[in-house]
């Protein structure tokens, strides 16, 4: 048996199941079904079984050995994509951007250390999506370094995307304890986390009025909220180029002795 295409002038070929067979020395074809009516994948899968072929399913052909998750780095990384994130960060692809991108990934989907990041990594797909499955934590140390050498670039791109003349500019001040020992930011100050006997950081961010970060600035633990102030406005004139902006604070940032210079 075989299958046999029938040309049509008017209509589609006619697709025929057919048999060959001897008659007083001479080789005859007869129809035994007309399969026009079936999917074109279907009869070629019956041309494959008349020609002798074992077909497989694909359970039987294929086993999974091991998957990775990988769903919810898609997710983030297409919503990173939306906001133009990667762009802010750097306008050209390179190594340090995807690295910091996988570091701003796994924050969202298992936040951990720099070192347990790249462990982790290999337990989804998201070291593969970025092409970054060779890093160890000391890349991810070397691609922060890089980062903040574009910080300012990144805060002027934020700006320009984010606020006009005349806008809110929402700041605060905040901060976090410090264990160690080495870091010559680290001094005993006004803890907000209660942990009065160990020695903070603080950071000034300003956003727009939606919340949005714009610019992030470190500072010793033992400044001042109101000292902090004169640094922002700074980066709003002088950075960001705006000579009209609304900044709204708490009182015990802006005294009466800032006001004026704002």
């Amino acid at each position: 048996m075989y299958i046999a295409i029938v040309p049509n002038r008017s209509s589609p070929p006619a697709v025929l199941l057919r048999e060959s067979y001897r008659e007083n020395g001479k080789v005859k074809n007869r129809t035994l079904a007309n399969l026009s009516h079936l999917p074109a994948e279907q009869i070629q899968l019956l041309r494959r079984v008349l020609r002798g072929e074992n077909l497989v399913s694909p359970e039987e052909a294929f086993r999974i050995i091991r998957s990775k998750p990988h769903g919810h780095v898609q997710a983030v990384l297409d919503m990173i994509r939306q906001l133009r994130l990667d762009q802010l960060l750097a306008a050209k692809p390179c190594r340090e951007r995807d690295l910091v991108m996988g570091m701003i990934v796994q924050q969202v989907i298992f936040p951990c250390s720099k070192l347990g990041a790249t462990r982790h990594w290999h337990t989804t797909s998201l070291a593969e999506q970025l092409q970054v499955s060779d890093a160890d934590h000391d890349d991810l140390y070397a691609a922060m370094d890089w980062l903040l050498e574009r910080q300012e670039r990144i805060e002027n791109k934020l700006a320009t995307r984010h606020l006009t003349e005349g806008s809110l500019v929402l700041y605060d001040i905040t901060s976090s304890y410090y264990e160690g020992h080495t870091c010559s930011l680290a001094k005993l100050g006004h803890n907000r986390d209660g942990k009065v006997d160990r020695p903070i950081i603080v950071y000034g961010v300003l956003t727009d009025q939606e919340g949005r970060p714009l610019s992030v600035k470190v500072y010793e633990g033992n400044t001042a909220d109101p000292a902090t102030v004169p640094d922002q406005i700074e980066i709003l004139r002088k950075r960001f180029h705006l000579k009209r902006v609304v900044l709204v604070g708490d009182r015990g940032m802006l005294t009466e002795t800032q006001i004026p210079s704002v």
